[in-house]
């Protein structure tokens, strides 16, 4: 298993289980979402954002990641996709590259303050010793990837949607800022044990990204950009999708899991083929 679900979450069905597919709904969803953050892969991808540019042309490559913070197969996942697309770089140093974050939250009905970390380990995983066992797998393939969780200094399970509006406000503002605070907050979690259901400490990881930590913490009270993710959420289950990481191509392809980036490779090269054939 290389993804998580909620405590609710109910199996995937066939379909959508497999790792790479083709999309029809669902990246018909995709294309008609009005994202204009761009995040270039760094260094050797054309820089094209709509913020600087609203005249530029598509980027060759759209990534569209479904996921959410607390879930520690997205941050691996992500790390998996910042090598496949290194890679796909230095293949193609001119490559047009946007990578756009869309929400997902796997315990939507989480109270806003959270809940204590052990009693949500005990009700997803049955207890202290299951837990451990997971952790311990993840805690290997995070070295694989240069990621060292730290499991034990997480002490309250927060609900995401406060993240996810943020996240969803810093795309707006600025693509590679956004990532940037995508990074810190996985990073914020999963090693340093901060509190993503605090407004204040948000904010004050939206400022380690380079935001407005002011405007940051302003963003979590706009009714529409909360509805926004909300119904972006929505969207994600109404397809099918009940565990993250999740990643489309193009809207042509996609993989669920944080599955290797030779995967990843694969499922874009599928999926600019088929663009080019409907071009």
């Amino acid at each position: 298993m290389s993804q998580c679900s909620g405590i609710r979450a109910t199996a995937m069905s066939a379909r959508m289980s497999e790792g790479l597919r083709p999309l029809s709904r669902l990246g018909d969803m995709l294309r008609r979402r009005r994202l204009t953050a761009r995040q270039p892969r760094p260094q050797t991808a054309r820089m094209n954002t709509r913020a600087n540019a609203g005249h530029n042309p598509a980027p060759d490559l759209v990534v569209d990641v479904i996921s959410d913070v607390v879930c520690p197969w997205c941050y691996i996942g992500k790390r998996k996709l910042e090598t496949a697309l290194s890679e796909l770089g230095h293949a193609e140093p001119h490559l047009d590259v946007s990578v756009r974050w869309h929400a997902f939250q796997l315990n939507p009905d989480l109270p806003p303050e959270g809940m204590p970390r052990v009693e949500y380990l005990a009700a997803k995983f049955g207890g202290a010793r299951s837990a451990a066992e997971i952790h311990a797998r993840v805690k290997s393939v995070g070295v694989e990837v240069g990621i060292p969780f730290d499991f034990d200094r997480i002490v309250r399970q927060p609900n995401t949607l406060d993240a996810h509006t943020v996240i969803a406000w810093a795309q707006r503002r600025d693509a590679r800022l956004a990532d940037a605070l995508v990074e810190g907050l996985f990073r914020a979690y999963f090693i340093e044990g901060r509190l993503l259901n605090d407004p204040a400490e948000l904010a004050r990881v939206a400022g380690e990204a380079g935001f407005s930590a002011q405007e940051a913490q302003s963003s979590l009270i706009s009714v529409s950009l909360r509805s926004e993710v909300e119904a972006e959420d929505r969207e994600a289950r109404g397809v099918g999708i009940n565990g993250v990481p999740f990643f489309i191509f193009n809207g042509r392809t996609a993989v669920a899991g944080a599955h290797d980036p030779g995967t990843l490779l694969e499922a874009i090269t599928a999926a600019r083929i088929a663009s080019q054939g409907h071009q």
